[in-house]
């Protein structure tokens, strides 16, 4: 699984935390720059959007947010507490109980 992470500055916890559940490999943008990240057209083999919106703009938010829909993309947006986004990432992806994790941490054990 491939997930596009827009927003924040340090995201090592969160990326960390998105691998334990499965992803293969994640892009961040840090959207700092009003011009840039509103020009970035979403790569092709994302599974899966997450929008940190502690600090976006609403344009921005609203510009992905359709962009995912058009492609029938998962879209999680959350603050940019780690506890935040697993709450929402794993309500968005359907993972109800540990069985459907893509992992094998410790739990599964």
């Amino acid at each position: 699984m491939s997930i596009l992470i827009i927003g924040g500055d340090n995201i090592s916890h969160i990326s960390s935390m998105l691998k334990d559940l499965g992803a293969k490999s994640i892009n961040h943008w840090d959207a700092r720059k009003k011009s840039s990240a509103p020009r970035k057209k979403v790569p092709s083999s994302t599974d899966c959007i997450v929008m940190l919106t502690s600090f976006l703009n609403h344009n921005t938010m609203l510009k992905y947010k359709n962009e995912a829909k058009k492609k029938n993309i998962p879209f999680v947006c959350a603050k940019r507490s780690i506890s935040c986004v697993y709450s929402e990432y794993i309500k968005i992806m359907g993972i109800s109980n540990c069985q459907d994790c893509y992992t094998n941490c410790e739990m599964k054990k």
